[in-house]
């Protein structure tokens, strides 16, 4: 089946041409290489995976042939059961006569044919892109596709993305595109789909830091027979102070190698696994501490543990705490994983209440409190 085009847009295989345009919308948005300094490499791959898969879709006659043959049909390899003589295929009846615009395809002993027919080959992502967005350009008084300037961030706006826009009534791709190389030629295989795998850390190794040495297995074509041979290789991933859940840490080419010479890489996602104790928002970190009545009304001392092992002091002596009164302790929240500064601990105290009074310790309260 090759690339998953419904995967890599994110929607589902009955999604209608609405549905199309706005998974390609997000997509392209995403990834767009001038959105994505720290990791242009990657946002170039996606974001020409992202152009194929809407080329693909977005086109009935081309959709209709990939949800049939899948990507090598596309691009005009011949499935197993494909006749040999110059007919069409045995899995082709009557050629794709039937698919919209009337085009026969056929796959003969020589290579694919027919009318009309002419393999699958991706336009160049950039292409894809001001061809699809120009029309948000011509249509800025009214609702064009429920964009504005803001879908656009870290473009500059839709006019400065091809160097000034693109004239009312201009055609796609007339002006000047943003920076795209890309890092395959143009006679190269895309790069494929990442391998995603889960990497669960506890709050503790998110406060502190800590390094993950994971042992993965991938399978790498043997070079004479050409079969795949699974491997394992011991991977490290420096988990920084601060990474929050979500965070992607991508292994370029150490995934499966696949037959046509392209190797997978491989991405972790981050995913914070609850504390018995702390809580985490944003930079901040919140946690519960009990006092007694006694302690509410009089006062107290106490000593809490920190994520970091540390013993921590806190105390109130001047006010009376009220059920769910909070305090804050600077510094002592999450660090930072940019700016390494730490957020605030929140702290709420719950006040236990005595089940029961004796009649001497009412009496003495109504005599204190009365």
């Amino acid at each position: 089946m090759g690339k998953d085009y419904y995967a890599i847009l994110g929607i589902k295989r009955n999604a209608d041409d609405g549905e199309i345009k706005k998974a390609y919308r997000k997509q392209a948005l995403k990834w767009h290489p001038d959105r994505n300094k720290d990791n242009t490499e990657v946002a170039k791959c996606e974001f020409q995976q992202v152009s194929e898969a809407f080329e693909v879709l977005s086109d009935p006659q081309k959709r209709a042939i990939y949800d049939q043959y899948g990507e090598e049909g596309l691009k005009g390899v011949p499935p197993p059961d494909a006749a040999g003589t110059g007919g069409a295929a045995g899995g082709f009846p009557g050629g794709f006569a039937n698919f919209p615009g009337g085009t026969t395809f056929t796959f003969t002993s020589s290579g694919p044919g027919g009318a009309g027919f002419q393999p699958f080959r991706p336009r160049d992502p950039n292409d894809t892109f001001r061809s699809f967005f120009s029309s948000f350009n011509s249509a800025r008084g009214g609702q064009g596709m429920g964009m504005d300037d803001n879908d656009f961030g870290g473009l500059g706006g839709f006019n400065n993305i091809f160097g000034g826009g693109i004239p009312h009534g201009g055609a796609a791709g007339s002006r000047g595109g943003p920076s795209f190389r890309q890092s395959q030629q143009s006679n190269e295989a895309p790069k494929p789909l990442a391998v995603k795998r889960i990497l669960p850390c506890t709050l503790g190794d998110l406060y502190t830091g800590t390094t993950k040495r994971l042992k993965i297995t991938r399978r790498l074509l043997d070079g004479a027979s050409g079969k795949p041979l699974a491997t394992e290789k011991v991977i490290t991933i420096n988990v920084k102070p601060g990474w929050k859940t979500g965070t992607k840490i991508r292994f370029p080419n150490e995934g499966d190698e696949l037959p046509d010479g392209t190797t997978q890489d491989i991405e972790f996602e981050l995913e914070e696994k609850p504390h018995p104790v702390y809580k985490r928002d944003g930079d901040n970190l919140h946690r519960s501490v009990d006092v007694t009545l006694v302690e509410a009304l009089m006062g107290f001392q106490k000593t809490i543990e920190t994520l970091d092992g540390r013993k921590l002091g806190v105390s109130n002596a001047n006010t009376v705490i009220q059920p769910g009164q909070e305090s804050r302790v600077q510094g002592e929240g999450m660090p930072n994983s940019k700016s390494g500064k730490k957020g605030d601990l929140i702290i709420k105290y719950n006040v236990k209440l005595p089940k029961q009074l004796t009649p001497a310790q009412k009496e003495g309260l109504n005599k204190v409190l009365g």
